[in-house]
């Protein structure tokens, strides 16, 4: 595999796949945002999956593994939780993120596919992390954490974020 610019000497290994496609996005482009995510959570070594899909798909996933049967935006997951999840640290987890699902979103708040991409990346980033947005608190930790990760891949320009925050990014449990 080829090294990445971003990644600090590969010291990160994402694998970005398409499925269902084609999608209006690049591999590629995803790949080096998820990296300058990662070093921006300052996760050296980590190790993670994202996977590009249609509505279609990522429907049957929401509904076989969340009982949920219609297209989601972002489904995350995590090998850093259950029986096994010391066994290997480094690796995060799946991402697998609706390509179609994101345009949508993008064009009904005004932001590029990129940005919409950017934010659903880092929300399923988070989850795979442990952070959690089932309490008032916890949600403001992610929406605040979740700004910091696209402006830290896409720069400040594309974020509203007001945070100046830059703490390395630890479980929220």
């Amino acid at each position: 595999m080829k090294r990445h610019p971003d990644s600090e000497a590969g010291l990160h290994k994402v694998c970005v796949r398409s499925r269902n496609g084609p999608h209006p996005v690049s591999t590629a482009r995803v790949r080096t945002i998820a990296i300058r995510m990662l070093l921006a959570a300052e996760r050296p070594g980590a190790e993670l999956s994202v996977v590009l899909v249609d509505d279609a798909l990522i429907q049957g996933m929401n509904r076989e593994y969340r009982g949920i049967d219609r297209p989601t935006d972002v489904l995350s997951f995590p090998m850093l939780e259950g029986d096994f999840a010391g066994v290997q640290p480094e690796l995060l987890g799946d991402v697998v993120l609706s390509t179609p699902t994101a345009a949508r979103q993008a064009k009904r708040a005004r932001k590029t596919l990129e940005q919409e991409v950017a934010h659903l990346l880092a929300h399923g980033i988070l989850h795979l992390l442990g952070f959690d947005h089932d309490t008032r608190g916890r949600e403001a930790v992610m929406v605040r954490e979740t700004k910091r990760l696209v402006e830290a891949a896409l720069g400040s320009s594309t974020s509203t974020s007001t945070s100046t925050s830059r703490s390395r990014i630890t479980s929220r449990r």
